[in-house]
């Protein structure tokens, strides 16, 4: 008798984003608190903060003293008492404030005396320098203006979305690959092939960029520490070169080997410009200026000029010269024609299934072909024929009248008896999935492969 693991299913994953306050909030208060002692970081986590959380802590900036929770009660009207659990429960989550007992015995409330005395810092100038001065290294030669900086950022992260839809062309470190994978974003169907999109990574094409980037860094922060790196002084650089000036240049003396290692990460995503590796001097982009600013949006969709239209007969016009857009489109459809400006897709079973099977949705398909249809399809109602859009759902529930369970599959069992009491054993455990009693075989659950496995084992001890 031999038992061997059983191939598993398709699991798709939903995409969630954390916005800023809910990744920080997930952190220990160790780490807050050494986050905490960096300026930027106490400007940027205030700039988040909603507006009423944020008159609270203008008002308490510059006492030294605990407010009584009742005074601070006050503040608020009743009609507006809902918004004052959220912002007292976001103050004490991220541990901006605390609770201190007064002398009488009445609670009282207290900034964090490391925020506020970082903020009042932000706020008000002093302190040491955020960056090193770039005065002692010259002009820059080769200095980059605004414009080529934004071309550069752009085209830097296409690379990156250009990866994930299989683009031939396009090629990324290995650092980059592998994060894509432990994000979920791309995986491998065996050992050994090329990484394809998931579900959740068709999900991410979805975003717009700068939701896309909040996303992407939010995994790598996570798996930050697991490589060596100091998760405190990675996130403090983030929201460092969030307040740099765009067009200026920064030096990248006093930096620490693992934070010289994280810059040549963020030059490859296209979040700083630096010539070469060995230079002394990069510049951030657009795109890491407005990476902690944009991150309240995460859970949006890509807002940019309709260009597809799907005819009843499945045939799909795509009026655009963007390669990822149109790569987008070849991983549900069969490609035609291709002109300079336009190309002719045709949607086919085939092309849905093999979609599906690689975790993309029947959903997500047609999310993306009625939120960049053409704007003569907007004058239709429903926007997308209702063929087309059952048709994509059937072919779908076609291929899912097949589950998939994962187990471990016992056979070749010497006689009849082994194999019915090893089965009734199984299904008394309740980890029985399958039975073939004429060829002797049965799958259990990779749960109760230890029980039944060791039930066997002293079974044959015992006879």
């Amino acid at each position: 008798m031999e038992s061997t693991p059983s191939r598993g299913g398709l699991n798709r994953v939903h995409l969630q984003c954390r916005n800023l306050q809910e990744f920080l909030g997930g952190l220990s208060p160790g780490v807050l608190d050494r986050l905490y002692g960096h300026p930027a970081t106490c400007l940027a986590v205030f700039r988040e903060l909603p507006s009423l959380a944020k008159n609270w802590v203008m008002r308490m900036l510059f006492l030294e003293q605990p407010l009584p929770q009742a005074a601070v009660a006050l503040w608020v009207k009743k009609e507006f008492s809902k918004a004052q659990e959220e912002s007292t429960g976001l103050l004490s989550g991220l541990r901006i404030w605390h609770t201190q007992l007064l002398p009488g015995g009445l609670q009282g409330l207290i900034l964090n005396p490391i925020f506020r005395q970082n903020l009042r810092i932000a706020l008000l100038g002093g302190g040491k320098a955020w960056s090193d001065d770039t005065s002692q290294l010259g002009p820059d030669k080769h200095a980059r203006d605004v414009p080529s900086l934004d071309k550069y950022a752009e085209e830097r992260w296409e690379v990156v979305l250009h990866f994930m839809v299989g683009s031939p062309s396009a090629a990324v470190s290995q650092d980059l690959a592998q994060l894509l994978s432990q994000a979920g974003l791309m995986k491998s169907a065996e050992p050994g092939e090329p990484p394809c999109i998931t579900s959740a990574g068709f999900q991410f094409l979805l975003l717009d960029t700068p939701a896309q980037l909040w996303y992407f860094m939010l995994q790598y922060l996570q798996t930050a520490q697991s490589r060596g790196m100091d998760l405190v002084e990675i996130l403090s650089f983030l929201f460092q070169l969030s307040f740099s000036t765009l067009g200026k240049d920064y030096s990248v003396e006093g930096m620490s080997d693992s934070l010289l290692n994280f810059l040549q990460h963020l030059r490859e995503f296209g979040l700083v410009f630096q010539r070469k590796r060995k230079s002394r001097r990069y510049y951030p982009t657009r795109l890491a200026i407005n990476l902690s600013s944009g991150v309240s949006g995460a859970g949006g969709t890509a807002h940019q000029p309709g260009f597809i239209i799907v005819e009843t007969n499945y045939r799909l016009y795509a009026y655009t010269e963007s390669e990822l857009q149109i790569a987008l489109i070849a991983l549900f459809s069969e490609m035609l024609y291709r002109f300079p400006n336009m190309v002719v897709a045709q949607v086919t079973r085939e092309s849905v299934q093999q979609a599906i099977a690689s975790g993309i949705t029947a959903q997500q398909i047609i999310h993306f072909l009625r939120t960049r249809a053409h704007p003569v399809m907007l004058k239709q109602t429903p926007v997308l024929p209702p063929t087309i859009t059952d048709q994509i759902r059937l072919w779908e529930l076609e291929r899912d009248r097949l589950r998939f369970t994962e187990g471990v599959l016992y056979n070749q069992f010497l006689s009849q008896v082994d194999f019915e009491l090893l089965l009734a054993h199984a299904r008394e455990l309740g980890v029985l999935v399958f039975e073939n009693s004429a060829k002797r075989l049965m799958v259990v659950t990779p749960a109760g492969h230890s029980d039944v496995k060791r039930f066997w084992k002293r079974q044959k001890h015992s006879s």
